[in-house]
């Protein structure tokens, strides 16, 4: 089969089956512990899914960064490897593949998306300053919080709504945002910052009219666009699947038309290319030099910047692979069969599916926890008892605290479960589904949490909590009970 044929197949639809165009050639050794010791490993981690051991985790859904399957030649590649710490034939094979895939003519390496973010919010924020994006990243608010300033999200009123038919979510909201600069004025605003595939939201993307009339009101008031790529691939095939101009371009030529819009791309290469590292592109020589200069500081020379040459190698090999349509329906793909599987349970899931995994609702879910009880964090540690499967909460556990000591509440409670590319098989996934569906029919046993150890940044990552009472015991005893010995 050829590449334009395999490009006309459709994955999507209510009963459509996900195929995977590739063979496993490499496996590694899956544990399936019994709900005892997955109800101990819990409890050792805090309830908090980051915190767990990998032994003690059946499948990892925590998250597609970095946990991507590489090809068979992105392995290969990694052996051709310069290993030379300045001026390495890796770093020109990887630039010339960004400039081929993104169109940006500088580049800087970093060593991860998070490090982006920390050079493009020290050069170009300054205290006072607003930030409107369609939404934030968790990493993304903290790093632009910390150099004094403050985001503001725009998004489109569908954006938040769980149930919807609106095939781009992650819009900006054209009349806010001429409002905002209108009230702030433009001097205020640096820059917008449009997320690909709005990862705290449901992974929901935002069509290229919307990029078009974005930037059309930031030329007019002369302010940068920044485009955070992490998932620009995803973002890319929903265009192709649901803008009708673009049904029939090919996703190279959608990818280079999103970048063209954006002064500043950057991106976790642990999310576009499965591979770790990231990098930041811009085809103006005076931002490129802005932020040349904490390359060397914060991350390495600018030919590695923090990166081993074998995954700049990788890097190449898989940006390329990002045009492969092949490659970035397979996450898109796996994430609808489940969406479409749960809400056939009447499962509460984010619609439409988006990219990176699928989010369900905790709220609705967890109707009768209290959203300061953290229902998403609450959900993530019950699926993993009855289940092994590891997700992520995101939600209010993953926001902040206010200047009072008040949780600042999420827009949503969601509990992520990641689709990584070419990772699970169609049988693990049955396999998810179906254990979702007994905690739903079963969620009246599950209770709430609390903070018992709690860090002052980024809580999510290392935070440790408590059930609310002895509900994990509860879930546990009515598992066994209909389970038997299963695991």
């Amino acid at each position: 089969m050829n590449h334009q044929e395999t490009s006309s197949i459709n994955f999507f639809g209510e009963d459509a089956i996900p195929v995977e165009l590739h063979k496993v050639r490499i496996v590694q050794k899956l544990h399936l512990r019994p709900v005892e010791e997955r109800l101990d490993a819990i409890g050792k981690g805090g309830y908090n899914t980051f915190l767990l051991n990998t032994k003690d985790v059946f499948l990892d859904m925590l998250t597609d960064s970095g946990t991507n399957a590489m090809s068979d030649n992105q392995v290969s590649s990694m052996l051709k490897a310069d290993d030379a710490y300045a001026g390495s034939q890796s770093f020109y094979k990887m630039e010339q593949a960004l400039k081929e895939v993104f169109g940006k003519e500088y580049i800087l390496p970093v060593h991860q998306g998070r490090a982006a973010e920390n050079v493009v919010s020290q050069i170009f924020i300054k205290k006072g300053d607003i930030i409107p994006m369609n939404y934030h990243f968790t990493t993304t608010k903290a790093h632009m919080e910390l150099n004094g300033g403050k985001i503001v999200e725009i998004l489109t009123a569908e954006g938040l709504r769980i149930k919807s038919k609106h095939p781009f979510k992650g819009n900006i909201d054209i009349d806010q945002l001429k409002t905002l600069i209108s009230n702030h004025g433009a001097s205020k605003i640096p820059f917008i910052r449009l997320e690909a595939s709005t990862n705290l939201i449901g992974g929901q993307p935002f069509s290229i009219q919307n990029m078009r009339e974005v930037k059309q009101v930031a030329d007019e008031h002369g302010i940068m666009i920044v485009l955070d790529a992490s998932l620009i691939g995803e973002n890319a095939w929903f265009i192709k699947q649901r803008e009708a101009e673009f049904k029939n371009t090919p996703i190279k030529e959608i990818l280079r038309l999103m970048c063209s819009f954006a002064d500043i791309v950057y991106f976790s290469s642990r999310k576009v290319s499965s591979t770790r590292g990231g990098g930041i592109c811009t085809n103006s020589k005076e931002l490129f030099l802005k932020m040349r200069d904490l390359i060397p500081l914060y991350e390495g020379f600018l030919t590695y910047g923090g990166m081993s040459v074998r995954e700049i190698e990788a890097m190449a090999v898989g940006l390329m692979e990002t045009t492969d349509e092949t490659v970035i329906s397979q996450s898109p793909s796996f994430i609808e069969y489940t969406v479409n599987e749960l809400e056939k349970r009447n499962i509460p899931v984010i619609t439409p599916a988006g990219a990176l995994g699928c989010h369900i609702d905790a709220m609705s879910f967890l109707s009768h926890v209290p959203q300061k009880e953290y229902p998403a964090g609450a959900l993530a540690a019950a699926l993993y008892i009855i289940s092994g499967c590891r997700g992520m909460e995101r939600g209010t556990i993953s926001s902040v605290r206010d200047e009072n000591g008040e949780d600042v509440l999420a827009d949503m409670e969601l509990l992520r479960l990641a689709f990584p590319r070419r990772v699970f098989t169609l049988s693990q996934t049955k396999f998810l589904i179906d254990r979702v569906h007994w905690l739903y029919e079963n969620r009246g046993l599950v209770g709430g949490l609390k903070f018992v150890e709690e860090p002052e940044v980024l809580r999510f990552f290392m935070g440790r909590l408590a059930p609310v009472n002895d509900w994990p015991q509860k879930l546990v005893e009515k598992f066994k009970k209909d389970f038997g010995n299963s695991l």
